[in-house]
């Protein structure tokens, strides 16, 4: 389902460029700039298993983009320029910010390269656990687990369920329904439970995972020196926070930023939303980051920055760069607002 999803998508992107109607929809729906929203940026990989694959660029694609924008004289800015320009009402220049979720380590070794080619700010949301070199991938866990295994074992609605994992096509089914189920099951102990068992069953060390993808503090310490980096929060756990009680929500939030603050010895005044779609943060999140003192938080629903985005600083949308799309062909489609705006039945703001 979600590959009929992805070309879906793709024919969706291709016939809003080959048509010209982005062209068209530009003057309402490119608003004054955007927030793209990337994960890892790291050479391509081989393998025709990839779940995962959505969640990374290459840095040429990454490349391409910034290519793409300083030809058409957009300003690529920090998050403090975003929220400035948004409560200043300045929107007399079009601008871009790149934001990456998680701290993975390549953000470091190949984002970096290329920003510094374009003179170009980004932000990076750091979970402190992760940092601490404790956190869980379990999206990642989850993948190395059916790359491994010709079949795998879970209680599914408490049934106990056998799952074909035998070819890449069975690989990638089993995938997007144990996906589907964790992540909706009632909290994160329940997830850590099921995924630590399927780690222990078939020989995963879990906890390696974060050690070998995230960068340490030590690690973060001179990458946030840099003066094209901005780090955010990412909360502790990287958990759902529309699953957690008001209090935790806010304590995952709160103790975040302090733990990062104390470590990089900077302050944290950003924050993403883990998941940050609909089911992950709504209106009582945006309240509780504004109550935590952040002056801005992002969160995964697809959309441009319009005027009226000052009002919502702490549910700001985001342009996805999906490792799904690298082309360069959907550029001009992603900036001028017209994939995101057909994506949420042409509303300019979406933050209830």
């Amino acid at each position: 389902m979600k590959q009929l999803r992805n070309n879906v998508i793709r024919v969706g992107l291709e016939a809003l460029y080959f048509t010209g109607a982005h062209y068209l929809m530009r003057p309402i729906f490119a608003g004054v700039g955007a927030i793209f929203m990337l994960h890892h940026v790291r050479p391509a990989r081989d393998g025709d298993f990839q779940p995962n694959h959505h969640l990374e660029v290459t840095p040429d694609f990454l490349r391409t983009m910034l290519t793409h924008l300083r030809s058409h004289d957009v300003d690529v800015i920090t998050m403090d320029e975003v929220h400035q320009r948004l409560i200043d009402r300045n929107f007399s220049r079009r601008f871009a910010c790149f934001t990456l979720d998680d701290g993975y380590r390549d953000n470091r070794d190949f984002a970096l390269p290329v920003m510094r080619e374009f003179g170009a700010p980004f932000a990076v949301y750091v979970a402190s656990d992760f940092a601490e070199g404790t956190g869980r991938l379990w999206w990642v866990a989850l993948e190395r687990v059916i790359a491994k295994a010709a079949s795998i074992e879970a209680r599914i609605g408490d049934v106990a369920t056998r799952i074909d994992t035998s070819t890449p096509a069975a690989k990638q089914a089993a995938f997007d329904r144990m996906h589907d189920w964790l992540r909706s099951l009632p909290g994160e102990p329940d997830v850590a439970r099921e995924i630590t068992a399927l780690c222990a069953h078939h020989g995963i060390d879990e906890r390696a995972i974060c050690r070998e993808l995230c960068m340490s503090w030590d690690e973060l310490k001179p990458f946030a020196d840099e003066p094209l980096v901005t780090i955010g929060a990412h909360t502790i756990t990287h958990c759902n926070l529309a699953r957690q009680t008001e209090e935790t929500a806010g304590r995952e939030m709160a103790v975040s930023r302090a733990r990062i603050e104390d470590a990089l010895q900077r302050p944290v005044l950003h924050l993403a939303y883990p998941y940050g779609d609909r089911i992950a943060a709504g209106p009582r999140e945006f309240a509780l980051a504004r109550a935590a003192g952040f002056k801005t938080a992002v969160t995964t629903r697809p959309g441009m920055i319009f005027p009226e985005s000052a009002d919502h600083l702490t549910a700001l949308q985001r342009v996805s760069l999906n490792g799904n799309y690298q082309d360069a062909r959907i550029l001009p489609v992603l900036t001028s607002g017209a994939a995101t705006a057909v994506w949420n039945g042409f509303r300019r703001i979406d933050a209830a």
